[in-house]
Order: structure tokens, then C-alpha cells, then sequence
């Protein structure tokens, strides 16, 4: 089977009502990311930090996967997919996909604040002040923060250079590293961008623009993907 690689960022989330950092009124705006989403944030008022996520999670959690992430996880029938998201909730989950690289972290997981590998699944939607890791340490988001390394990165990089097909949803392609992924994938093979917003995206050959919103550029594509296949 070939191998379809998918990069997904904010834009596939929001249709879930989920908020976006450049959303109007949106949660991020009544917050400067600095304060919450730094490891200096979290040296300085981890009680705020904690707040903070415990209500994006409490949001991830009311939340219900779109078409757009049903559409990917319907691929898999005839595809090997890798999804490698830039969302740290767990839509592509709960819509069925199976192979899901979260570059920035998971939202409904917490991690040691002194041993990066201790990770655990976060039971509800709250995450206090006093829960622990098994080393006694304080427990925080388990999120790459602004300032941190992308552990997955490398992961990403070489699942990347492999696919025979990439399509990426809903990113505006400004945030590094991941946006340079789409410069990894060979030059020969199909790329498809799902956006409805202006994009500029110039040197990538064999590219398909599709302007139209994740929910319903995605499964279109989804549908015509698979009927090739079965062709």
C-alpha cells in the first residue's frame, strides 16, 4: 500500500470548536502566550500555567471530531497513514486514525516537570497542583512549550522523506520546524494543501491547492483518493 503522510495544524481543530491562537475573542487571546506557554511561565506562576490548560482540555474534552478528521481515518482502508499533527488534542484519536505523530505534545496527558519520560494519561480534564510523578516531582502539561526542543521532530522528518503522498490541512505553514516538512517530501510525489485562506507557497512541485475549509476539502479529496485506489 502506499504511504500517504498527513500534516495537520490549527485550521482542522477550529471547525471542532476548538480555539486557535489567532482567533477573535478566542481563549489564547485573553492570555499572553509567554505567561503560559513557556518553561519560564512555568518557573513562575505554575498555578496559573496549570489553570490555563486545565481549561483548553476542559474545551478538547466537550469537543467532537469533523468530517475532515473522519475523512483521514476512512483512508486507512486503503493506505498506510501517518498523521503528524500540530494539535495537541486527541481528535485524530476519537475519529479512528491509528498512526498519529503530536509534534507539540497531548493535551489529556501530563508529564514530569524533572524527568521528560515520565508520562501519564490525565484521568478528567484537571490537572492540580500537588499531583506528582512517581519521582515526587509537580506534574505539567504534557506540551512542547515555546523555547523547547520538538522531540518528535526526527520522527516525523524520516516518516516524511518515506510518503508517496502528502496532504496538509488547516496550517498556515509559518510555524517552524514542522512547516518545513513539506519541503523533506520527495520532489516527484503528490502534494495536496487544504486551506481556504490566502497561502504562499512557492518551489513545491506537483502541488494541488484545494481552498476550501477541512470539512469539506477533505473528504472530497478522502473520496477521490480511494476510488483511484480501488480503480
Amino acid at each position: 500500500m502506499e504511504n500517504i503522510v498527513v500534516l495537520t495544524g490549527a485550521g482542522i481543530s477550529a471547525e471542532s470548536g476548538l480555539s486557535t491562537f489567532r482567533d477573535s475573542g478566542g481563549l489564547w487571546e485573553q492570555y499572553n502566550v509567554y505567561e503560559v506557554a513557556t518553561p519560564e511561565a512555568w518557573e513562575k506562576d505554575q498555578n496559573l500555567v496549570l489553570d490555563f490548560y486545565n481549561q483548553r482540555r476542559k474545551q478538547v474534552l466537550e469537543a467532537e471530531p469533523n468530517a475532515a478528521h473522519y475523512a483521514l481515518a476512512s483512508l486507512e482502508e486503503k493506505f498506510n497513514v501517518t498523521i503528524i499533527t500540530q494539535n495537541v488534542d486527541n481528535l485524530h484519536e476519537r475519529a479512528g486514525s491509528t498512526n498519529i505523530i503530536h509534534l507539540h505534545g497531548e493535551i489529556t496527558k501530563s508529564q514530569s516537570s524533572v524527568d521528560a519520560s515520565l508520562v501519564y494519561d490525565i484521568d478528567d480534564w484537571e490537572l492540580k497542583s500537588g499531583n506528582t510523578c512517581e519521582k515526587g516531582s509537580q506534574l505539567r502539561p504534557h506540551i512542547v512549550w515555546f523555547g523547547e526542543a520538538v522531540p518528535k521532530m526526527t520522527d516525523a522528518t524520516v516518516i516524511t522523506e518515506s510518503a508517496d503522498k502528502l496532504i496538509v490541512i488547516g496550517t498556515s505553514l509559518n510555524v517552524y520546524p514542522a512547516a518545513g516538512l513539506i519541503d523533506v517530501a520527495g520532489k516527484e510525489i503528490d502534494k495536496y494543501l487544504i486551506d481556504p485562506g490566502e497561502m504562499s507557497v512557492g518551489g513545491v512541485d506537483n502541488l494541488t491547492i484545494i481552498k476550501e475549509k477541512a470539512s469539506t476539502g477533505v473528504p472530497k479529496l478522502a473520496e477521490k483518493l480511494l476510488a483511484n485506489a480501488c480503480a
